[in-house]
């Protein structure tokens, strides 16, 4: 049926791709306003910490098949989301420009190669089907992309920016700590 429901593990990893794309969300959406305010940046250099995000992500992702295929899809999201926290507690907590700059590439370079991982093994999802697999997991990514940095907003207002940029780093270590899903 076109209304069935995704299995659990369809909506697991919609989920975890809801994580990923909020994290890209919020780089997108909020990186250079946080450069700017929190870091220091004028405004007409702000714009370098999406760069930076963008090139290391294309850079992961052009070598992706090479990695997946070293590494393996479990080791990717494990890796890969540590690896993108560990940008995000960078950039957010040490106060310096160029460390931030450093922690958005960390992003890039980690969340480059999780989503693909996450679509292709919802693809596979035994006893689902493919088509609703993967039209679930993008939906749920998507979703994280158009509400997530509103979260991040409504967090930052009532905290601030940089505490709610660094609190990306939590789901995206509850996304490390399930990397087994990807194995199915």
């Amino acid at each position: 049926s076109m209304f069935a429901m995704p299995s659990a593990t369809v909506l697991l990893l919609g989920l975890f791709c809801l994580v990923l794309f909020l994290a890209e969300g919020a780089i997108l959406d909020w990186g250079a306003v946080f450069l700017h305010s929190a870091r220091g940046f004028a405004i007409s250099s702000a714009g370098f910490g999406f760069a930076a995000f963008s090139v290391a992500m294309a850079t992961g992702r052009l070598l992706g098949d090479r990695i997946t295929s070293t590494l393996g899809p479990v080791r990717i999201v494990r890796l890969g989301s540590l690896v993108a926290a560990a940008g995000f507690v960078l950039a957010t907590s040490l106060p310096w420009p160029a460390t931030a700059l450093a922690g958005f590439v960390l992003v890039g370079l980690g969340a480059a190669n999780i989503v693909p991982v996450l679509f292709s093994t919802a693809g596979r999802t035994p006893g689902a089907s493919p088509g609703i697999s993967i039209a679930t997991v993008t939906t749920l990514g998507y979703a994280g992309m158009l509400t997530g940095p509103v979260a991040i907003g409504f967090l930052a207002h009532a905290t601030s920016l940089p505490l709610a940029l660094g609190a990306i780093a939590v789901p995206l270590v509850v996304v490390a700590a399930c990397a087994a899903i990807a194995r199915r």
